[in-house]
């Protein structure tokens, strides 16, 4: 009996070291930077108590660290529950060896996220490591590789998302990149490919690390993030609160929460009259008309510090998950260009992946002109839009609230690329172009020969209005389904999403389509 004890001891001994990662001396550290450890993070991300690890006592195959041990291989691996719901883990440990990745660490991942895809639960990976282990060459490159991999083949499987919490840099940073949402703590969190020093090396530019790969910069200037926080606390409630929006897999449909407050979905929003401007060249912030039709107003806006010019998030509906795309008259008139095309086509892709309907708030005066938006590949990049939401079989509904001019107006989920059910508002304005620039071009000769040229103008601006660009016109020819009062806006919403609950819809049997990257 004793010797079973005895054992039973060296067990929790070895266990012990193991949570205990690279020491105190090494945990003191990582709180002084004002981090967390992987163990802490984990704690506060998981419902209390449910975290089970996996393989916590892997070690790699003898390698001799300048006899340094490597607890855990510098990663915690697991599952635990989020609002009683399973996910996955992975959380680097930055005491051990800053969290370097070496072969024995990328297993412990990959094993995780096998179990992760089979099981059809979320991963969650919590970044902080210095890169590549060094002393294990060739090995680390190849474990980075076993990950991608399965970023890659997993995606649109179950939702993956990052979360960085100190550095990631090098090949580090394409497994986040691959996944669906990457959130960031601000002074904290860095990714860049290259390091300023090689990058002062190399170019001569000098730039510090908060600079060239900060959370600030990837949440504004590169879009590579789509969330940030002050602290690590606030980013992993947030991660909390966005799974709660997502379904575990792609074969079910996301959980559905109850309002807080009782909605009369009846009952009119009055103040939705005041919200958009009748004049179409007046600024107003779409996210107040977005929060009005969601339960109790809750929307978690996705990067909403970039390419402002669309509003892309998530919120519910009678207690129902929905994505929201929205243009936003507040940045360039709400028109589309290189980085918001990028940020629409992706939402519109992640919510088609896992079942999540989508509803577009439409008010677009076309796609950005301009040399540096031509040469930037405006085409390739808008065309990601009408490729997204015409492959998409997920409910699909648009709410033209004002201006629908030119291609922009068929990329937005028009009727002709699938839309579903079309509303548009009595003032909407559905045209080729707006009615100034069209009244120029068609009526030009009246214009100029006339003996009041800007009377005649207007006088033509507002013919061409109300022959062309109201809402009825499209309406008789079934290119809008309704037009409705901008009041009954949440009422309309709800009962074509409750119509629309058993779509069934596949599209043509193929390998993969090939969209314009």
């Amino acid at each position: 009996m004793s010797d079973i004890f005895d054992r039973i001891e060296e067990m929790e001994r070895r266990r012990e070291k193991v949570q205990l990662g690279g020491g105190q001396d090494r945990i003191d550290a990582q709180h002084e930077r004002g981090k967390l450890t992987a163990r802490e993070r984990i704690d506060i991300l998981l419902d209390e108590g449910t975290f089970i690890e996996v393989n916590p006592f892997i070690e790699n195959r003898g390698m001799d660290y300048a006899d340094q041990e490597a607890p855990g291989e510098g990663v915690v691996t697991g599952y635990g529950k989020i609002d009683d719901r399973l996910v996955f883990v992975f959380a680097q440990d930055f005491t051990v060896y800053g969290g370097a990745l070496g072969e024995m660490h990328a297993l412990k991942i990959a094993k995780v996220m096998d179990l992760a895809a089979e099981n059809g639960a979320p991963i969650i990976g919590l970044s902080d490591s210095g890169g590549a282990r060094i002393q294990e060459g060739v090995l680390s490159l190849d474990g980075y590789g076993h990950v991608f991999y399965r970023n890659s083949i997993y995606s649109g499987v179950v939702p993956q998302i990052s979360v960085i919490m100190g550095p990631s840099a090098g090949g580090a940073v394409y497994s986040p990149a691959i996944t669906d949402f990457v959130f960031m703590v601000e002074k904290t969190s860095k990714m860049f490919i290259t390091g300023p020093k090689v990058i002062e090396t190399v170019t001569g530019a000098k730039i510090n690390a908060e600079d060239l790969g900060g959370a600030k910069v990837h949440a504004t200037k590169s879009g590579n993030a789509h969330f940030t926080g002050a602290t690590e606390e606030d980013v992993l409630n947030e991660v909390r609160r966005l799974i709660s929006y997502l379904p575990q897999n792609f074969e079910e449909k996301p959980p559905r929460k109850e309002p807080k407050n009782n909605i009369d979905f009846e009952e009119r929003i009055d103040d939705m009259l005041d919200i958009v401007p009748i004049d179409a060249m007046k600024v107003y912030d779409v996210r107040e008309v977005v929060k009005r039709v969601l339960d109790d107003g809750d929307f978690m806006e996705v990067q909403p510090k970039f390419a402002k010019n669309i509003v892309i998030g998530f919120g519910r509906i009678d207690g129902e998950t929905v994505g929201i795309v929205a243009n936003n008259p507040k940045m360039m008139a709400g028109g589309l260009d290189i980085d918001s095309s990028d940020k629409c086509a992706r939402f519109i892709r992640f919510c088609d992946c896992f079942n999540i309907p989508i509803i577009t708030f439409e008010d677009v005066s076309g796609f950005i002109p301009g040399v540096q938006q031509e040469h930037g590949g405006i085409i390739r990049h808008g065309a990601k839009i009408l490729y997204a939401y015409s492959e998409a079989t997920v409910p699909r509904i648009t709410v033209i609230l004002r201006k629908a001019f030119g291609g922009a107006y068929v990329a937005l989920n028009s009727k002709a690329i699938g839309a579903d059910m079309v509303y548009a508002w009595p003032n909407a304005e559905i045209a080729v172009m707006g009615p100034e620039g069209a009244a120029n071009i068609i009526f030009a000769k009246e214009i100029n020969e006339s003996d009041n040229p800007e009377q005649t103008r207007q006088e033509k601006i507002q013919e061409y209005r109300e022959r062309f660009a109201n809402p009825y016109v499209a309406a008789s020819n079934g290119m809008v389904d309704d037009v409705i009062d901008p009041r009954d806006t949440r009422k309309y919403l709800r009962s074509a999403l409750e119509m629309l609950r058993n779509k069934k819809k596949e599209n043509p049997k193929k390998k993969h389509g090939n969209i314009p990257l």
